[in-house]
């Protein structure tokens, strides 16, 4: 009987896969929305305004990560003043 699943795991699996569809589903939603308020605006003449794309949030870095060194100053060093 090993390779079946039983129903719980199957409506698991069904209700796992639904919630991602939403969750795209409320993305395209709100995108949509986005733009049908450039549209209004267009139809009342004002020009379009520069968005940032959205993308995917990126993960956050790990604790242990190690920590890149500042930048080196370039160019001539600064006078003192005092």
């Amino acid at each position: 009987m090993l390779g079946k699943t039983t129903v719980d795991e199957t409506i698991q699996e069904r209700v796992a896969l639904v919630k991602e569809e939403l969750k795209d589903v409320k993305e395209a939603i709100k995108e949509v929305a986005n733009q049908a308020g450039d549209v209004v605006k267009a139809a009342k003449g004002k020009k379009p305004t520069a968005k940032k794309k959205t993308t995917a949030k990126k993960p956050a870095a790990a604790k242990d990560a190690p920590v890149k060194p500042a930048a080196k100053r370039r160019g001539r060093p600064r006078k003192n003043q005092g």
